[in-house]
């Protein structure tokens, strides 16, 4: 009997809201809207990564656009050291004067296409 009644007060309780948080695009330091949020493996699955950030999708198109999966896993595996490399500082400038939900598709760079060839 007093299952049924704990039952009852809990359906007529209000349900506890979860407050959404604003997500930042810890590359271009942008809200991310959720029409434009892309989960990027900061390490590549295929490289032995399991954790992921929320990132801009034009941000995370740009950066394997620039960069092999090798230099990712070896080199670029934090927000901070994508950051720093002069190709995504300067992507980072130019997208820091877009709105938030700007989406453009990204072309390899010629750098990565050489080393593929």
């Amino acid at each position: 009997m007093i299952g049924k009644i704990r039952q009852k007060l809990i359906s007529l309780s209000p349900t506890p809201r979860l407050k959404v948080v604003d997500l930042v695009c810890p590359i271009c330091e942008r809200l991310i809207p959720d029409s434009q949020k892309d989960a990027h493996h900061l390490i590549p699955k295929s490289k032995g990564g399991k954790t992921s950030e929320y990132l801009h999708r034009i941000c995370h198109r740009q950066i394997h656009a620039l960069f092999s999966e090798t230099e990712l896993a070896t080199q670029f595996n934090t927000a901070t050291a994508l950051q720093e490399h002069p190709e995504m500082q300067r992507f980072i400038c130019w997208i820091k004067s877009k709105p938030n939900h700007f989406y453009q598709k990204s072309r390899k760079s010629s750098r990565l296409k050489e080393k593929l060839a």
